[in-house]
């Protein structure tokens, strides 16, 4: 199979060069939308769902038939620094048990019928320690962009992004630290349930990277690069190929949000095709996704990660989309319009 792009200039004008939505089939479907049996605006924001589902794929009355899960797992270097509760054995000791369906996310997809995938990248080889360099090469960092995009079913009709990985929320708010400024205290949290002191650790981290690496400051690309991991490139790699082939996205939590912000500022629009599953637990996530003007379809306190935010909102698009294609029209029942 010959490699979609092979260094970030060339993923950087795919993604410069994708198309929009269907502007026909987001009219039809607003003008569908006017018509069926309900007074206007009476499903809230299940309409504005179903309409801009409808316009990314291409139909007037979609539904979503074939929902995608990609659950992508990796190890960074900065564990080693004591910024998790966790040793970084557990993440290959999660990605056996997602393997064997154990995981709330295996119960999440099997609940909303989701195929679910789960692609662990080099788990034995981590990144660099970001605190004294770059996190990966450019030949590293583009090449878990390839195994994201090449995660992606082409078939798929609706594609969520989850991850594992000790350290990653670590990695998250260094990335968002430096697409977005403030200070490093604002973007820590408390990840898998470190302690205060933890949580200083964390920030003297973030503070740290960002001093190392300071091409990563508001450059997207760049930041994935030198701050992030490659599950987190590789989630950035699938939202991307998913913007190629017309799939709808639903983002997941903090870290998913941080991979794809690192698209977002490589050009306006870059994240048109996707929504926000929910708003986490984990501090700095409602700063993330205001700073990307999404609004999170669900606030449930989760930090769990996996992908878990982003499945459960499966269900809710599927209700959007039942009721937007399923519910007759006034003129279809017989009722009037008042």
């Amino acid at each position: 199979m010959t490699r979609p792009f092979s260094n970030l200039l060339e993923f950087e004008e795919i993604l410069k060069s994708a198309g929009g939505p269907d502007l026909k089939a987001l009219g039809e479907a607003e003008a569908r939308n006017g018509q069926l049996t309900k007074p206007p605006g009476a499903l809230g924001r299940l309409e504005s769902l179903a309409i801009w589902y409808a316009g990314w794929r291409g139909e007037a009355a979609p539904k979503i038939d074939a929902p995608q899960v990609v659950v992508f797992a990796g190890n960074h270097g900065v564990a080693t620094l004591g910024v998790s509760a966790f040793p970084a054995e557990v993440t290959e000791q999660m990605v056996l048990n997602f393997q064997r369906g154990g995981a709330a996310i295996n119960q999440l997809c099997q609940t909303f019928g989701a195929e679910l995938d789960v692609i662990a990248l080099e788990l034995e080889n981590p990144t660099a320690d970001f605190t004294v360099g770059a996190a990966m090469s450019e030949t590293e960092v583009v090449a878990a962009l390839v195994v994201g995009w090449e995660a992606v079913n082409p078939n798929a009709d609706l594609l969520v992004t989850g991850e594992m990985g000790i350290g990653n929320t670590t990695s998250a708010a260094a990335i968002c630290h430096a697409l977005f400024d403030g200070e490093a205290e604002d973007w820590v949290g408390r990840g898998t349930g470190v302690d205060d002191a933890g949580l200083l650790l964390k920030a003297q981290v973030v503070r740290e990277g960002l001093a190392a690496n300071p091409e990563a400051a508001k450059n997207g690309l760049q930041a994935l690069r030198c701050l992030g991991g490659r599950e987190v490139a590789a989630m950035a790699g699938a939202v991307a190929a998913a913007r190629f082939y017309g799939i709808p996205v639903v983002i997941d939590g903090f870290i998913c949000t941080a991979a794809v912000a690192c698209l977002a500022l490589v050009c306006e629009g870059a994240l048109d095709h996707a929504v926000a599953g929910h708003q986490s637990q984990e501090s700095a996530h409602t700063t993330a996704l205001q700073a990307l003007g999404k609004e999170p379809i669900l606030s449930l306190n989760l930090r769990l990660g996996e992908g878990s935010g982003g499945a459960l909102a499966i269900g809710i698009m599927k209700a959007a989309l039942a009721c937007h294609s399923g519910m007759a029209t006034f003129a279809e029942a017989g009722v009037s319009e008042g």
